[in-house]
């Protein structure tokens, strides 16, 4: 059976910091590309970063410079420092494993960014 279960959501203020982590089992975690997405309220999901099985990077425009996708294969985890957050970041993140044509989906981890 195959999980995704992230961690280190929560509510941070203007200008503060998060890391997300999002554990995987049950696959071969070293050849699936994975990342992350969000969904913020009354929006659809969208792309925030992916990092492949070589670790290739790639970001959104919205949090290049700010968020850092990296992984571990050694804890088949894949994290998301999240620095300089602002209230537009405030969404439920999700993680992501991809190796076409397979794909899953963690349930999600909740981000608020308030005062």
């Amino acid at each position: 059976q195959v999980q995704l279960v992230e961690s280190g959501g929560g509510l941070v203020q203007p200008g503060g910091s998060l890391r997300l982590s999002c554990a995987a089992s049950g696959i071969i975690f070293n050849i699936y590309k994975t990342g992350w997405y969000r969904q913020a309220p009354g929006k659809q999901r969208e792309f925030v970063a992916t990092i492949s099985s070589g670790s290739s990077t790639e970001y959104a425009d919205s949090v290049r410079g700010r968020f850092t996708i990296s992984r571990d294969h050694s804890k088949n985890t894949v994290y998301l420092p999240m620095n300089s957050l602002k209230p537009e970041d405030t969404a439920v993140y999700y993680c992501n494993a991809e190796f076409l044509p397979q794909g899953y989906w963690g349930q999600g981890s909740r981000v608020t960014v308030s005062p």
